[in-house]
Formats: structure tokens, C-alpha cells, sequence
């Protein structure tokens, strides 16, 4: 995995347990949307989405990222209650049966954020980075738990639209700059930042952003690629998101070269056997 000699924090604070980061972590896809990109209308109700909990679990995956808004580019707009009547039937059953997992709820409100944690969820993932809820900020910091902040502009809805940048890293790095002091500044610990591969980014973009991942050290936080089965994979390759699964692993492997601490996955097994593989290098040697 790549030195370049930024200090990055390598732990999380997770209702009091510490999650080291040293060795890099999988974080399962669960959506339980009629229309996610991927997996749309495969784990819509609790008991199928709860059997394809535990198969990531027993992959190996050490989170579990629950989310009940589909994110692709154009995708419906729901209601906070739809979302709600989704997500926390699948948090409190897999809850039930595996009491330790940690999981994640993927939602950039802070009304369901509020939920799924007072329902077990020990971690928030904002696909809007705090942009779609002027009141996301302050419920990560009264609920103590760590925060994934990714990228985006605009909404799903219009995002497809907003892909104009001077310097893609640049304004990507001053765009976490901002959104990490905000939540210093409200007492957030625990941030992992998401540099939202896919979200008002063109394929180009995309590419361009992997290759610099490792410039988003400097920030000192962990980072979270996902990469996983997007469409910068097929539309590079062909096909579709169904046989993306070979070019997933291929950039997946190529992000934690980059410092990436942790891979956001449809594919846990895979993402797992990348990690190992990769654990086995020799660290870098350094001359000076």
C-alpha cells in the first residue's frame, strides 16, 4: 500500500470499539431499492435483504452499508417516510440475528440518519457530503458515530450535469478541506472522506480521480473508494454493470495502492482476496 508520508488517521471509533484501518476494510452494498443500478429489487424485502447480509458477512465484510435511496444518475426522488419504511426493518433484523455487526446507513438525511442509529446503525454515509440537509452536520456530531463525507454536486437527479472542473483534484481536495473543518469544528472525531467516483464526474474524471487518489492523504482522514461495478467500468469496457465484476476488482486493487482504507462493494469475497493479496508486498523502502 502507498507511503507518501502523510500522517492518516488509521482507526475508528465505533460505539466504543476501535476499527483498525492499518489493514485495509470491505464495506458490503445492501440497497433495498426497486431501482438501484446493480441490484434493484433484489433485497426489497427484510428477509432477502437479511440472507444476503449474512452472506457478505461471511465473506468477510467488515460493514454493512444499508441504503434505501437509490443514488444512479436520474434516479426517483422518495419521501423521507418511503426511505424510513425501507431501510429500518432491515437494520433492526439483521441486528437480531448478528448483534456485533456494524452497519452503515447510506442516506444523506438527517431525520433518517437520527433513526437508524437510535435503531443500531453505527455509522453514516452522506452521499451529499452535508449538502442536502442543512441539518445532517450537527446530528453526526450529537450522535457521536463515524461519518462518511463523499463528493457530489447537485442531486441524483441533476448531477449528470454539474461535471465542469478546473482541476478535478484541486477543487475535489478544497471541497473536503471545507466539509472536514465544518465537522472539527462541531466536535466529529471520526470522518472518512468519499471522493464519489461516478457522481458529477465523466469517465475521464473518473480515471483521473483514481489516479490521484493518494493526493487526498494530505487530509489525514481515511478514505473510502467506490468504484464497484460503476458505469466507468462498463462504458470503458463494454457490457454493463452485470459484467463489470472483472474490472471492479482491477480498479479496487489499483485504489488501495492508493491509500485507500476502505472498499465500498457489491463483491465482498473479491474485495476481501484483493486486501490479502496486496498485504502480502513487501512495505516500500524509502532513500533519501
Amino acid at each position: 500500500m502507498q507511503n507518501n508520508g502523510f500522517y492518516t488517521n488509521k482507526t475508528l471509533n465505533v460505539r466504543g470499539k476501535l476499527v483498525d484501518l492499518s489493514m485495509p476494510r470491505v464495506m458490503g452494498i445492501l440497497n433495498v431499492t426497486p431501482d438501484s443500478f446493480h441490484d434493484g429489487k433484489k433485497y426489497m424485502n427484510p428477509e432477502s435483504a437479511l440472507r444476503q447480509a449474512k452472506k457478505m458477512l461471511d465473506d468477510g465484510a467488515d460493514i454493512i452499508d444499508v441504503g434505501g435511496y437509490s443514488s444512479r444518475p436520474g434516479a426517483a426522488d422518495i419521501s423521507e417516510e418511503e426511505e424510513a419504511s425501507r431501510v429500518m426493518p432491515v437494520i433492526k433484523l439483521i441486528l437480531e440475528q448478528y448483534p456485533e455487526t456494524i452497519l452503515s446507513i447510506d442516506t444523506f438525511r438527517a431525520s433518517i440518519a437520527q433513526q437508524a442509529v437510535d435503531s443500531g446503525a453505527s455509522m453514516i454515509n452522506d452521499i451529499s457530503g452535508g449538502g442536502l440537509d442543512v441539518k445532517m452536520f450537527e446530528t453526526v456530531a450529537a450522535l457521536k458515530v463515524p461519518y462518511v463525507v463523499m463528493h457530489m454536486r447537485g442531486t441524483p437527479q441533476t448531477m449528470s450535469g454539474l461535471t465542469e472542473y478546473k482541476n478535478i483534484i484541486q477543487d475535489i481536495t478544497h471541497y473536503f478541506q471545507h466539509k472536514i473543518f465544518a465537522l472539527r469544528d462541531l466536535g466529529v472525531k471520526d470522518i472518512i472522506l468519499d471522493p464519489g467516483f461516478g457522481f458529477a464526474k465523466s469517465v475521464d474524471h473518473n480515471f483521473e480521480l483514481l489516479q490521484g487518489l493518494h493526493h487526498f492523504r494530505m487530509l489525514g482522514v481515511p478514505i473510502l473508494a467506490g468504484l464497484s461495478r460503476k458505469s466507468m467500468i462498463w462504458r470503458t469496457l463494454g457490457g454493463n454493470a452485470q459484467e463489470a465484476l472483472t474490472g471492479t476488482i482491477a480498479l479496487n486493487t489499483l485504489a488501495l495502492t492508493q491509500g485507500a482504507s476502505i472498499l465500498r462493494v457489491h463483491d465482498v469475497r473479491e474485495a476481501v482476496e484483493c486486501i490479502k493479496l496486496l498485504s502480502h508486498l513487501p512495505a516500500p523502502s524509502h532513500h533519501y
